[in-house]
């Protein structure tokens, strides 16, 4: 994997990471290497959930993959507030 991959795959999962907060409504706690590392994760738990239902995970980057990014990544945050109590701001 070369340097411009690398830089590639990070602004993909911020961008996964940006809309997912947005959608959870956590925007405002996170800051950009919050949610760089959110869709980055988000990556990997959406590719395994989809591949646990039998479909493609991450397959590159294309708009596909993006969405199973930014729903792994939604159900990251969502497991995140569930362990810390649920706290929502409004």
């Amino acid at each position: 994997m070369d340097f411009f991959s690398i830089i590639v795959w990070i602004v993909f999962g911020a961008l996964a990471g940006w809309i997912a907060s947005l959608i959870m409504r956590t925007d405002r706690q996170m800051g950009a290497l919050a949610n760089i590392v959110v869709g980055i994760a988000g990556a990997f738990i959406g590719g395994f959930i989809m591949n646990f239902f039998g479909k493609a995970g991450v397959t590159g980057f294309n708009f596909y993959s993006f969405l199973v990014a930014v729903g792994g990544a939604v159900v990251l945050i969502w497991l995140v507030n569930l362990i810390r109590g649920g706290r929502r701001r409004r």
